[in-house]
């Protein structure tokens, strides 16, 4: 079954990747479960989750590394089931970068082009373009140990990208680097992506790094997706407790349905705290469910704001650079996490440890979860 969205998407895009009901299994172990999606062409999509979820399963499957236990897979309408790796138009980027250490970087990017029927002229001709491309021309006669990890990535991406698949893999490609340049290599692949139009899968287990380049995110776990959507989607409407609880940090709260009105739900939490928030499909009156609030959505005040607010006592700030984190210890409830901008044009309020306080919710804040 597709999931709402995608075939809206597809009135107005061709689908680069049709993935129908598939299932990896070895032996006794379902390593994925009935997977359907489709993927754009032109879209940077992103394969997210925990390690062991499933994603790269996937993506070896469509690079052809993995056969398919049950269902299809199909690209640009072809079924890719009894093509080869080296048959499909696809190229894969890995997190070692498997360049040859004897060669220089303008061989190493000429050398798949060449096994390809390519002549060594037109071979190395290309291999300079895809240099300027990554911004490595004035590298091209350097060995690999002669560059930086930032810069040997630039080339593996080089060398997939000079025979011009149409779609390209990417497994974690980023992981080895450090943080300062993983954020800036993140740019460049978005930018690297819209200018070429290929087709970018990407598999991270970085909600971060998922939430920076993709057009659209597929959360995994367990073998099984869990959600698929944009990046606001994914960050403001989880699903469940899983999607909420992985994407960035949030605030769980148990609650009880107690009742139900023009889409509003009426919740309150242990020792009588009242909360509404948005209805959501699957939780009916008395449930006992779960909420998500996102700690930027709170700020703190002395005195109950006219929105949603809980009192409690202030256990601890720590100071991250860009925010504040604040912990509190609801009243007859479980620790809060309240994020503030470190800037004064802000709702900037530091308060001590044990001072009781009120933390207050922009509207809309709360959003209940389908457990």
């Amino acid at each position: 079954m597709r999931h709402l969205g995608e075939a809206k998407l597809a009135e107005n895009k061709q689908i680069a990747i049709d993935v129908r009901d598939a299932v990896k299994r070895y032996g006794d172990f379902t390593a994925l479960k009935t997977i359907s999606l489709s993927i754009m062409d032109n879209e940077f999509f992103t394969l997210l989750g925990p390690s062991g979820c499933g994603k790269t399963t996937l993506l070896r499957m469509i690079a052809g590394f993995e056969a398919v236990t049950e269902g299809a897979i199909y690209l640009f309408g072809d079924e890719i089931a009894n093509l080869p790796p080296n048959k499909r138009p696809v190229n894969t980027v890995f997190q070692n970068y498997a360049l040859f250490p004897h060669m220089t970087i303008l061989d190493n990017v000429a050398f798949g082009l060449e096994m390809r029927g390519k002549s060594k002229s037109e071979a190395r001709t290309k291999a300079g373009e895809m240099l300027e491309l990554v911004q490595l021309s004035q590298f091209s006669a350097r060995k690999p140990s002669q560059l930086s990890g930032g810069q040997q990535q630039r080339v593996a991406l080089a060398r997939a990208l000079a025979p011009q698949p149409k779609v390209l893999l990417l497994d974690e490609p980023l992981s080895a680097l450090d943080l300062k340049l993983r954020k800036a290599m993140q740019l460049e692949l978005k930018h690297l992506q819209r200018e070429t139009g290929i087709t970018f899968i990407f598999v991270t287990h970085d909600q971060e790094e998922a939430l920076t380049m993709s057009d659209r995110i597929a959360v995994m776990s367990a073998g099984e997706m869990q959600q698929l959507g944009s990046p606001t989607d994914i960050y403001e409407r989880p699903h469940n407790m899983f999607v909420a609880d992985f994407i960035g940090e949030t605030n769980l709260l148990e609650v009880s349905v107690d009742a139900i009105n023009n889409g509003r739900a009426v919740c309150h939490l242990g020792g009588g705290h009242e909360l509404t928030c948005n209805a959501v499909e699957g939780v009916d009156i008395g449930s006992k469910v779960h909420m998500s609030i996102r700690p930027e959505r709170l700020f703190m005040s002395e005195n109950p704001a006219e929105t949603e607010s809980l009192k409690g006592r202030i256990k601890e700030n720590i100071f991250v650079g860009t925010d504040i984190t604040t912990i509190v210890d609801l009243q007859d409830g479980p620790d809060f996490v309240v994020r503030t901008s470190n800037s004064d044009r802000g709702n900037k309020r530091i308060f001590e440890p044990g001072t009781e306080m009120y933390v207050n919710m922009e509207l809309g804040a709360g959003r209940l979860l389908a457990d």
